[in-house]
């Protein structure tokens, strides 16, 4: 409940800000609010208020928890980790709310924490949701057995789980959301990685600048599927999905 824990800081997060930050605010026992998440039932045109309708879901997202919520202090990632976007949307915060400290972070964290969910047997609406939770504290995953992976699904956590239930369990996970288990969001390397003997599912947020990665990955890929949604999950994007995958053998032979 948002309302549980009202006696102590609340504060709020956009992007992966550094762990220090992260490791600083869990010792003064503060309640962190992940704002890319949906966390008030407002419509999302709420937020043309301050940014046009036009633009990524998740920083819409995030400007609607933000004027919604009474926070002491927002913290957003405003360096390579995340986008230029976001920079934009601390200075239109600043603005917008003069009783909240906007800071801003950039997360160069480097040290590699590995990738245990990424890689396991599990649904993948809880792989990413056990992943996105994981950047309101600085301990690594749990040890999870790695699985033989039948799909890969690249790109960042959407802003609709939904999107993600056509996928097996056996899915891997890669792009930005393995990036963030391993807590290093600035990770090229990383984010780039990808598995040529599977099927893959390349996808990002429509209008975010990692459309273009996520495009040119999947025409590299011997058997992809580019996807991008904006607010919620369609039923064509997700039969889409399902279809990809079909056609790919997965729930029987390899294609």
């Amino acid at each position: 409940m948002l309302t549980d824990n009202q006696n102590k800081p609340q504060v709020g997060i956009i992007g992966m800000p550094p762990r220090q930050v992260i490791a600083e605010l869990n010792a003064r026992g503060c309640v962190i609010f992940d704002l890319d998440e949906p966390l008030l039932r407002r419509p999302i045109d709420d937020a043309g208020e301050l940014l046009p309708k036009v633009y990524c879901a998740i920083l819409r997202t995030a400007v609607i928890n933000a004027m919604g919520l009474n926070l002491e202090a927002i913290y957003i990632d405003t360096g390579p980790g995340k986008c230029d976007c976001a920079s934009h949307v601390a200075i239109i915060l600043a603005d917008a709310l003069p009783g909240t400290h906007i800071i801003r972070t950039t997360n160069l964290d480097c040290d590699d924490f590995g990738t245990p969910v990424s890689t396991t047997r599990m649904p993948l609406v809880a792989k990413l949701e056990a992943i996105t939770a994981s950047v309101k504290s600085v301990q690594p995953h749990r040890q999870h057995p790695p699985c033989t992976p039948t799909v890969g699904f690249w790109g960042v956590p959407p802003r609709d789980f939904s999107f993600l239930e056509p996928f097996p369990d056996t899915t891997h996970v890669f792009g930005w959301s393995r990036c963030m288990e391993n807590k290093t969001p600035y990770n090229p390397a990383l984010e780039e990685h990808v598995d040529h003997t599977i099927p893959m599912v390349f996808f990002a947020q429509s209008f975010c600048a990692k459309t273009a990665l996520a495009r040119h990955l999947a025409r590299r890929h011997p058997r992809a599927l580019f996807v991008d949604g904006d607010v919620s999950a369609t039923n064509s994007g997700r039969a889409k999905i399902q279809a990809f995958i079909e056609l790919c053998g997965v729930d029987n032979a390899a294609c």
